[in-house]
This record gives structure tokens, C-alpha cells and sequence, in this order.
């Protein structure tokens, strides 16, 4: 196997976790120290997905896949407009992309915004201390020497549990995504970290696509319909942090769901959907992230495989008896989706990918023609 020898970086740089565990390893990209919430994500591609994912907001990722940059960066892979990951922790680093397609290296995306990343340390014992001891708070720090001074920073940081991290992500101001005026049917979107997948595969089931931020309220949302009916349909995107935190959104989405109108929700979407619906949400140990995660479809006894990103899920024992349990996760048995058979799609898993399989795509055509028959009832 070709290694870029002589290429990488020789400055010393230091991942330290809260249970006073450390790596020493190499830096490349930004040179501040960060502090986040380490976790790992088991994708073997798509690294500037990832990185751009909003659901990754104060967040350092350790990537399990062994060798990462092989193929640069590129504008269109973005998932959002900035790199949202706190820190990028990897084994071996490729200096030098080889694809048609690249534009900048990897370090040269990361140096550009200020985001560190750390190579050459030992991901799977850092995977197995997560998956032990539970995802916990982490730092970069670019050093020639390790000091408990990185220790104590790292333990000031709040843990993630009742954090409201999504209002850091979401629009500030109302969007269009597409052309929405050439379309029949529209979608409000609720976005909390949305990414640009999502509202591509929105656009392309046949909506128009409306953004709003998540404080909106159902009447703010309502006001720019574009027919006095309202809108068609409303989406809830994935996002970062804690969902309780988020009573201004819960009280939104309790109202859209008693407009009898349709309701897609996906990861953060979907948790909240759950909390408006009187189920309780929990942590989980040290999260599903990945684009390996089996989950079976009740209805239709199908297993899907896909990409999921989150670290809070539903309690199963809260799901109130007018829901009904319609995907669980075939490694841990977690809720991977619910439904009130009527007007309400909620899942826990990406569906758009990016990256990731397209297993279950076919979920934001059934949306659309929920709201397609939806709009016909209401003539």
C-alpha cells in the first residue's frame, strides 16, 4: 500500500477526554483547541457530510474507518453552509486527495474555518473507552506537551444533556428552497440544523420547500403560505443537543398536529414529535451514528439499512397507546419510528443519507402523497 510518508504534520497535538484519559497524536487543520462532546461515527466515506452536518454541532467526531482524506473536498458535498463539527479525530490522514473532483485537502477545508483535526492516535481504543464508559466531553489541543490545564477546560464545558443546541443552528431569517412557485403542493420546513439533503429530496418529491426558523410559532409559519388554506404540509428536521429542552418547538408542533394536516419528522424532528405527543426521550449510552444501522419496518417486514446521527432516542414504554411503533432498530431494539396511521410519518433515521444508504428515500415520496390526498380531502 502507497503512504504519503514525510507529509504529514510533525506538531504534536493532544485529545483529552473528561475521565482524564489522553492520546497524543499528530495535528492537522486548525491549530485553536476545541472542546465538544466526543463521539464516533462508523461511515466509511462521506467525511465532508459529516463535518458539515449540523446534528454534529459542538460535537468532536472520531471517524472508525482507517484512512481518511483520500479523496479532498468539494462545494457540492456540503451539507450545510459551514464545517459544524467542534474537531475531526482520525487514524491516518491522506495529505494528498486523488479525485477529479477535489477542490482543497482535507486539512485545507478544516484550516479554512478554524476547525482542528488529530491524526495518528489509536481510534479503536478511543471507540472501545466511548462505547464502555459512554460518549463523554473531550478537547483538541495543538501542544507540545500534555497539561492538566487541558483537563480542567475540558471539564468546565456543559455536558450535553438540557442544552438547546439547535436555535445555534437554525436559519435566523425565512428562505425558499427551489421554485416553489411552479409547484401545487408546499411544505413548511422547521429547521433545526435541516440539511441540504433533505431539502433536495423535498424539492424533488414535488414540493415547493418554505424554511423557517425554528422559534417560529404555527402563525408566523402560516402567515407566508401561499394560499390562504396554508401550507400542505409540515416537515421537522434533524438537529442537534437535547430535544426537551425545546419546549418553544414542542408547543409549534403540537399545534401543527392538531391541524390534521400531514407531518414528516426526522431524527431531532422526530423526538420532538414524541415529546408533543407526551412520550418521554432519553440519552443513549454512546449514540447510533453511521450508515450501518439495520432497522426493521414493522408493517411491511422489510429491513432497511441506514444512516443515523443522533444521541437521544424515545422511550418505548412512553409511546401512548394512539401511536403506534411502526420501526425499531434490529442491534439495540430502540424506537426508529412511530405513526398515528392518520397524518404523522416520524422516524429516527436519516432517510436523505448523505452519506449513507438510500434505503428508505422512498419515505419522502409517501409524504408527498399524503399531502397530495390530504389537499384533495380538503376541496
Amino acid at each position: 500500500m502507497w503512504h504519503n510518508m514525510g507529509l504529514h504534520s510533525e506538531q504534536k497535538a493532544f485529545l483529552v477526554l473528561e475521565n482524564g484519559k489522553f492520546f497524543e497524536g499528530r495535528s492537522f487543520g486548525g491549530q485553536e483547541p476545541c472542546l465538544g462532546e466526543v463521539c464516533f461515527n462508523t461511515s466509511m466515506c462521506g467525511y465532508q457530510e459529516i463535518l458539515t452536518d449540523p446534528s454534529y454541532r459542538r460535537q468532536i467526531v472520531c471517524l472508525t474507518y482507517p484512512m481518511i482524506g483520500n479523496y479532498g473536498t468539494c462545494a457540492p458535498d456540503n451539507e450545510s453552509s459551514r464545517i459544524q463539527v467542534s474537531g475531526l479525530i482520525v487514524k491516518e490522514y491522506n495529505e494528498i486527495p486523488s479525485a477529479y473532483h477535489s477542490e482543497a485537502s482535507l486539512a485545507e477545508f478544516l484550516r479554512a474555518e478554524g476547525i482542528p483535526g488529530i491524526e495518528g492516535l489509536d481510534t479503536r481504543m478511543l471507540v472501545r473507552i466511548i462505547r464502555t464508559e459512554g460518549a463523554m466531553r473531550g478537547g483538541i489541543f495543538v501542544a507540545e506537551d500534555y497539561k492538566e490545564s487541558m483537563l480542567h477546560a475540558v471539564r468546565a464545558i456543559p455536558v450535553m444533556t438540557g442544552l438547546d443546541v439547535a436555535s445555534e443552528v437554525s436559519t435566523t431569517d425565512f428562505y425558499q428552497y427551489g421554485d416553489p412557485a411552479a409547484r401545487e403542493l408546499h411544505v413548511a420546513v422547521l429547521d433545526f440544523g435541516v440539511k441540504n439533503n433533505i431539502l433536495r429530496l423535498l424539492d424533488q418529491a414535488g414540493f415547493g420547500v418554505h424554511v423557517f426558523p425554528a422559534k417560529s410559532s404555527l402563525a408566523q409559519i402560516e402567515s407566508r403560505a401561499p394560499h390562504p388554506s396554508g401550507f400542505d404540509a409540515f416537515f421537522l428536521s434533524n438537529g442537534p443537543g437535547d430535544p426537551e429542552p425545546l419546549d418553544y418547538a414542542i408547543r409549534t408542533i403540537q399545534s401543527m398536529m392538531e391541524t390534521g394536516r400531514p407531518v414528516f419528522g426526522i431524527c431531532l424532528g422526530h423526538q420532538l414529535i414524541g415529546l408533543a405527543s407526551q412520550h418521554k426521550s432519553y440519552k443513549l449510552k454512546f449514540g447510533h451514528r453511521g450508515g450501518n444501522q439495520p432497522v426493521m419496518n414493522r408493517s411491511s417486514g422489510r429491513v432497511e439499512i441506514t444512516a443515523q446521527n443522533h444521541g437521544f432516542a424515545i422511550e418505548p414504554d412512553s409511546v401512548q397507546s394512539n401511536i403506534q411503533v411502526t420501526h425499531h432498530n434490529l442491534n439495540d431494539d430502540t424506537v426508529e419510528g412511530f405513526s398515528n396511521q392518520q397524518n404523522m410519518i416520524s422516524v429516527q433515521y436519516h432517510p436523505e443519507a448523505a452519506p449513507g444508504p438510500n434505503d428508505s428515500a422512498h419515505l419522502f415520496q409517501q409524504f408527498f402523497e399524503m399531502a397530495r390526498q390530504g389537499a384533495l380531502d380538503r376541496k
